[in-house]
């Protein structure tokens, strides 16, 4: 892997959802194996996965990295601008209504980096465009909801607990959600 790999942003289209399903999919299934078993990985993915009216509303994000390979997908991720705080289209307890920036917080939305790419920056760069564009959507807070793997990165960068969860998946296993908050 080229440690000199130029990274580089852009909103994601509805072409790329495969290939944002596979990168969602393989680190699932890699990032998440130092923090939970499998059966809570497999838990975990029933509130996990693609939420089309990020890329709709245009605040999801894709980074790519140029190899000497050829351009890859490294990472993924953004803000959201309704009330949706996590979860794919399949998550039950969706709310796509849209948030008020004067009294509601934006929501940091389905952060994933490659397993390969881990530890190079690429969860902070979304992290800063998403804050970034909320804030210029006049928004004063952003909240989350964090998985257990998560919770390190997201204390770390300054967001503060205000509830957790706990969901049992169709598995049995229990699916840990933990509800963040920054102010912008």
């Amino acid at each position: 892997m080229n440690l000199t790999a130029t990274l580089r942003h852009r909103l994601a289209q509805t072409e790329d959802i495969p290939a944002i399903e596979e990168l969602m999919r393989l680190a699932i299934a890699e990032n998440m194996k130092p923090f939970l078993g499998p059966e809570e990985i497999e838990a975990a993915k029933e509130t996990m996965g693609v939420d089309q009216t990020l890329i709709e509303d245009q605040t999801y994000f894709v980074i790519e990295a140029r190899t000497d390979a050829g351009t890859v997908m490294v990472g993924c991720g953004g803000w959201g601008k309704r009330k949706t705080l996590y979860g794919g289209n399949h998550t039950v307890g969706r709310d796509d209504s849209l948030s008020d920036p004067t009294v509601d917080a934006a929501r940091i939305r389905a952060m994933y980096t490659h397993p390969d790419w881990s530890r190079r920056g690429i969860g902070t760069l979304l992290l800063e465009l998403g804050e970034a564009a909320a804030r210029e959507a006049g928004f004063k807070t952003i909240e989350l909801g964090s998985t257990i793997p998560g919770e390190p990165f997201y204390l770390a960068r300054g967001f503060v607990e205000l509830s957790r969860v706990t969901h049992t998946g169709r598995n049995g296993a229990p699916n840990v959600v933990i509800k963040m908050t920054k102010g912008l």
